[in-house]
């Protein structure tokens, strides 16, 4: 049965209020107006820095089940509120019983690495098949590298052996990023990741991409019944939604990174959609997360192909799709649980 795709509310501009007006949302901002979009259409509201959102409209939101996310102005994870979770305590039971099982545990964190490291190939190989020889041949070496990695997986049920396997595919795959960027690109790929706080442009762009997968991802785990904190490769932390950082690895560079290359390549984006504090700390800024997130949204309308269903799927729909078979793996339904792949 196909699923019924539908829109994220995006609200950027500090001062904003947002009402409920009968079956509707006004958004009202005094030097812009107001506009008036239906909710039938609408799944999800986000919120960037200093928005009120009025309580009617939240109360509409929670009986209607739908969500509503705050973020800070950089994308970071402030609050969330949805409606009564119905919710399966077996499921939730079975996703304890296999963290408490060492080789269940071991083999669902090997899935998810696995599914990291195939797609971390594939967007290689895909910018490979566009670059010029002595990218192309960096390019390709490093996939082959990476495949050397994905074959020593199965090896092993230690999860420190696996976080390490990831680690070592990881710093490869950042090496290659100076491949990814095309001459006439505005910006210098960094020679490693930097998140807390990003220190580039690059860096800021991926910290925002990831932390819009991330909400994506945790609402599919909490729609299925799954405990987005309870995890099997990242550590259990207060706060840390472990599954949910699980899920996204297989999702993280087809989805984002990909995305990310391309739009500086393309001048899409550009160091003028980012603010550089003091210290060296970049921020993506108000032009850029509205530049960003007309990317983010085409992006997720986009089909892409999923070899276990045997059928293209909309980007959107992805996590909700992963996370529904996970649980039937974790439910024993299905023996292994399959990462997502498009080849």
């Amino acid at each position: 049965m196909p699923e019924l795709i539908k829109n994220t509310l995006y609200i950027l501009t500090p001062g904003s209020s947002v009402h409920l007006d009968h079956d509707a949302v006004r958004v009202f901002h005094p030097e812009n107006g107001a506009k008036r979009l239906p909710l039938v259409r609408i799944d999800h509201v986000v919120a960037f820095g200093g928005v009120n959102l009025t309580d009617d409209f939240l109360h509409r939101c929670a009986a209607d089940q739908r969500s509503v996310t705050w973020l800070t102005s950089n994308g970071r994870f402030r609050a969330r509120v949805i409606g009564p979770q119905g919710g399966n305590p077996l499921l939730r039971v079975a996703q304890h019983d296999a963290l408490r099982e060492p080789d269940r545990r071991a083999a669902v964190a090997r899935a998810f690495v696995a599914g990291k490291l195939h797609n971390t190939r594939q967007v290689l190989l895909r910018a490979a098949a566009d670059a010029r020889t002595t990218r192309q041949q960096a390019l390709r070496a490093t996939a082959s590298a990476i495949a050397d990695d994905l074959a020593k997986l199965p090896d092993t049920n230690n999860i420190n052996v696996i976080l390490g396997i990831e680690g070592q595919a990881a710093k490869r795959y950042v090496a290659t990023w100076r491949h990814l960027l095309v001459d006439h690109a505005q910006v210098t790929a960094p020679t490693h990741r930097i998140s807390r706080p990003p220190t580039d442009p690059v860096n800021a762009a991926l910290s925002f991409g990831y932390g819009m997968l991330r909400i994506a991802v945790h609402r599919a785990l909490e729609h299925v019944g799954l405990d987005p904190y309870i995890g099997y490769l990242h550590g259990i932390r207060p706060g840390k939604p472990a599954l949910a950082l699980d899920l996204m690895e297989e999702m993280r560079h087809l989805q984002v990174d990909r995305m990310v290359f391309t739009a500086f390549n393309r001048r899409q984006l550009t160091p003028h959609h980012f603010t550089q504090h003091p210290g060296g700390a970049h921020e993506i800024n108000d032009d850029g997360r509205r530049a960003y997130l007309t990317l983010w949204s085409e992006a997720r309308a986009r089909p892409w192909a999923h070899r276990q269903l045997g059928r293209d799927i909309p980007a959107a729909v992805l996590p909700l799709i992963q996370a529904r078979l996970l649980a039937r793996h974790l439910r024993s339904d299905t023996p292994h649980y399959n990462p997502w792949s498009p080849a």
